[in-house]
């Protein structure tokens, strides 16, 4: 409802409008330099010919413009025609580490990549036995580059459930 009452307020009075805006007076160009204008008086002045040649049209430039024609194509980027020519490598899989959790049936999985469940046991690993559970040892066993690893380490953490006893807990005054 509100695009019909829209379009007609856009829409209202618009053929006078635009006659209007047509009818207006064009600007005129901005004024010259005094100097520009000086020395433009000078050189007419010197040479009349010129007024006449800058309002000449040039009939020979205007037939070749005539002939010109311009077909254009987009080019065709360089990697589509790489990628084209070049046969896709088959990729090196594993197998899934820990099939005790049968969530998805994740039959391989690419090098260089782990999947969540993995994810969360090589962290949970990491976390309760940090002198066996080392980056380069995760990354051996997960096949993972070092780097990657060194990050999931530092900005991953698994959940922690915290039990705090009552006399730990301060309590909450009533009104």
């Amino acid at each position: 409802m509100g695009a019909v009452v829209g379009r007609a307020i856009r829409n209202f009075n618009l053929e006078s409008r635009a006659e209007r805006e047509i009818s207006k007076m064009k600007p005129s160009p901005a004024p010259m330099h005094p100097s520009t204008q000086s020395l433009l008086r000078e050189l007419m002045s010197r040479r009349p010919e010129f007024k006449g040649e800058i309002a000449r049209k040039d009939d020979k430039l205007l037939s070749f413009l005539k002939d010109i024609y311009v077909e254009s194509k987009d080019p065709v980027p360089s990697e589509q025609v790489k990628d084209a020519g070049r046969h896709q490598e088959p990729k090196e899989f594993r197998l899934h580490k820990g099939h005790r959790f049968d969530m998805m049936n994740i039959k391989n999985i690419p090098k260089g990549k782990i999947s969540i469940v993995e994810a969360l046991t090589l962290l949970n690993n990491n976390k309760l036995y940090p002198e066996t559970w080392t980056a380069e040892k995760i990354a051996q066993e997960y096949h993972l580059e070092l780097k990657d690893v060194n990050a999931l380490l530092k900005y991953f953490v698994t959940f922690d459930v915290k039990v705090f006893t009552p006399e730990d807990k301060k309590a909450i005054q009533s009104k």
